[in-house]
């Protein structure tokens, strides 16, 4: 149990992040106004991703959508004294209601990776829900910027692109793949063995968000660190299976929510600075590119009032990298096949 003074100093911090981020972003302009519906609410990373979009001085409504529970997520979350309002919407009837005015749809929707699980094994489970909740989005909140969480995200980004491409709503500048956990792994993991503040770290992390399809380029992390080759590889294959590893602590109770939804919130709040114009807002994302002769890769990206303004190239990378790159484009290149074959049958 938090003593009051504890929550006292939350609270505080939270309240001086906010009026900082809205200082920083905005100057003397009024924050817009901005809804943010998050579809999953009520699931393992919904709920804590509901309570850091709720911290968010930039959300003015907030929309929790779930096919059950969302009423006392919302409920929950509404009591708490920052700037959006709370509306739960509960099945399948509501979902439209929940996503008309959204500047920008989290999903977090599916099922979790259990032990022994892959994430081909969610595939047959989640991408039928990626499906006709991209259906909703198309009819009901055509231009919103779309965060897509739930997994396989290789996959479940290109469905949901065909089922846009179907609709006549695609604008490949408002689809993203979230990757950012793979990147927030990067950092701590970097962190940790260069010995440096993990709040001065940068790692850009490419390719896919699956196994080997996530490519950390260490070579370009800042600061510069003269790590071994042998620490370099231990580092990425850690981050490449950083969700296994969460997987397999909490032993059959759940995979990595807590993470994959403060990930979440700090995407979410890139696009929501984007939209309001904030110059030189770039993070890594899994979206249609041109960096490769894959359809779909993540790289750095600079956010905009459209979404994607500008898909970064990947820059100089050592000999392994470039050995990374070439392993992964077969894995990638099957799984977002795998997403355009199921969203076209």
């Amino acid at each position: 149990m938090m003593n009051p003074s504890m929550l006292r100093s939350l609270h505080s911090a939270v309240s001086r992040r906010s009026s900082h981020l809205a200082r920083r972003g905005y100057a003397t302009e009024p924050v817009p106004e901005r809804k943010v519906a998050i579809l999953g609410a009520a699931g393992g990373i919904g709920q804590p991703l509901s309570l850091l979009m709720k911290l968010n001085p930039l959300v003015s409504s907030l929309s929790l959508y779930d096919i059950g529970g969302t009423p006392g997520v919302a409920a929950d979350v509404s009591h708490i004294n920052t700037r959006s309002q709370v509306v739960g919407y509960q099945g399948e009837e509501q979902l439209g209601k929940a996503l008309e005015g959204a500047d920008v749809v989290i999903i977090p929707a599916g099922v979790p990776r259990k032990p022994g699980m892959t994430r081909d094994d969610l595939f047959n489970i989640n991408a039928g829900i990626v499906k006709s909740l991209a259906a909703a989005i198309a009819k009901y909140s055509p231009h919103a910027l779309v965060n897509m969480i739930s997994n396989p995200v290789n996959s479940t980004v290109p469905i949901a692109a065909e089922i846009f491409k179907k609709a006549g709503t695609y604008d490949e500048k408002r689809l993203f793949g979230v990757t950012t956990l793979d990147v927030v792994r990067a950092k701590t993991f970097y962190a940790g063995k260069a010995k440096v503040p993990v709040a001065a770290v940068n790692v850009p992390v490419v390719g896919g968000h699956a196994g080997i399809t996530i490519l950390p380029l260490f070579s370009q992390a800042t600061p510069q660190a003269n790590l071994d080759d042998d620490v370099i590889q231990a580092l990425t294959k850690r981050t490449q299976d950083g969700g296994t590893e969460v997987v397999e602590a909490k032993a059959g109770k759940g995979s990595a929510t807590l993470s994959m939804a403060y990930a979440g919130a700090l995407f979410a709040d890139a696009c929501l600075k984007g939209l309001n114009g904030v110059p030189d807002v770039v993070e890594c994302s899994f979206v249609q590119s041109n960096v490769t002769e894959l359809p779909f890769f993540a790289s750095k990206v600079r956010l905009g009032r459209n979404g994607v303004e500008e898909v970064f190239g990947l820059g100089a990378l050592s000999d392994y990298e470039k050995q990374g790159l070439e392993n992964l484009k077969a894995e990638l290149k099957s799984s977002i096949e795998k997403g355009i074959k199921f969203a076209n049958q």
